[in-house]
């Protein structure tokens, strides 16, 4: 789409782009987040069923506990991984970080253009994840989950969403997009019955609700 018209729909008017650009804001989704393509919602409805539903314990709880971000390929760690893969034209220097390039947020639909502005959302937050039952994890297992690059847990999203959902697990967060929140419970069922996680009951009701609508 012609930068004019995306700027019309966006309803920035000509005088701002300055402004927007210089604040890390591009004017459209110019890039995607790669996410890997969760598991279909019928699916995601069978694995819910067989979770088991407990409630949650954060005794002894540490974010520490989950060592993040590891190197993955020569300079590059989890998170320069993880940006690289999820941004437009991403330039990096000696050291992997992200010079330059574009991210599209996927939770609440904004672009950025510096990785300053981007987070990676752990999609089943560290502290859900003990909760549920990484509390009795090996650190090896709980360092596998924090960097998990083959099921849908890493996501590059914008900064102050991330820190705004925080450790809510479904019934408590939903990503502001509703075109994403399908996308976001079936990879939030994968997770959690890939690593053997339970639920609560408040979340389990929110997932099933979210699901039967997918």
């Amino acid at each position: 789409m012609p930068k004019f018209y995306a700027r019309r729909r966006l309803g920035i008017v000509a005088a701002l782009t300055g402004l927007i650009a210089s604040a890390g804001v591009l004017n459209g989704p110019s890039a995607s987040a790669a996410l890997p393509t969760p598991v279909s919602a019928s699916t995601a409805r069978t694995y819910l069923a067989s979770l088991t539903v407990s409630a949650e314990n954060r005794t002894g709880y540490h974010r520490d506990l989950f060592p993040h971000w590891i190197t993955v390929s020569g300079t590059c760690n989890t998170r320069e991984t993880v940006l690289k893969r999820d941004g437009t034209n991403v330039v990096t220097n000696s050291s992997c970080a992200a010079t330059s390039g574009s991210w599209y947020s996927p939770f609440d639909g904004a672009t950025w253009s510096a990785a300053s502005d981007v987070d990676i959302d752990h999609l089943v937050p560290l502290a859900e994840a003990w909760d549920s039952g990484a509390g009795s994890w090996t650190t090896s297992r709980r360092q596998s989950f924090a960097n998990d690059l083959t099921r849908p847990q890493l996501l590059a999203v914008t900064d102050n969403v991330n820190q705004s959902k925080g450790d809510k697990d479904p019934a408590e967060w939903m990503p502001s997009r509703t075109a994403y929140r399908c996308t976001y419970v079936r990879a939030w069922v994968q997770v959690k019955y890939y690593y053997g996680l339970s639920v609560d009951p408040a979340e389990k009701s929110a997932l099933q609700g979210h699901l039967a609508s997918c």
